[in-house]
């Protein structure tokens, strides 16, 4: 499965490539930000994207919702230091399927990606 992981923290990227990796998932395609990441999406074949909402260029958020006007069906996840309710309600609108608060733990990301692939 390959996974598409869009946050403008390489470390950040690089603790998500890690945590994937540990849970069995190795074929990972990053982007430094939303404009980055439709460009990553274009070449095919990501079956999940993981994506920060506070990024340059393009934001998570907008990165979403330009997502979900192509593809409704492919899994998000938005890990993002955003933990207000209201934060949380605005990316499920925007057709987040799942969401993590940063800072977290291998644990959190695990079980949320196993609850958005089923």
């Amino acid at each position: 499965m390959k996974i598409l992981i869009v946050d403008d923290s390489s470390t950040m990227r690089r603790i998500i490539i890690n945590t994937l990796g540990r849970i069995g998932y190795s074929d990972v395609v990053e982007a430094e930000h939303g404009k980055a990441g439709l460009e990553k999406l274009k070449l095919g074949g990501v079956e999940m994207i993981i994506t920060d909402w506070n990024m340059p260029e393009m934001d998570g958020l907008e990165f979403v919702q330009t997502v979900r006007g192509q593809n409704a069906s492919i899994p998000i996840l938005m890990v993002t230091t955003n933990a207000a309710k209201e934060d949380i309600v605005q990316a499920l609108q925007a057709g987040v399927n799942n969401y993590v608060v940063k800072p977290f733990t291998p644990d959190t990301l695990k079980e949320k990606i196993e609850s958005l692939l089923g």
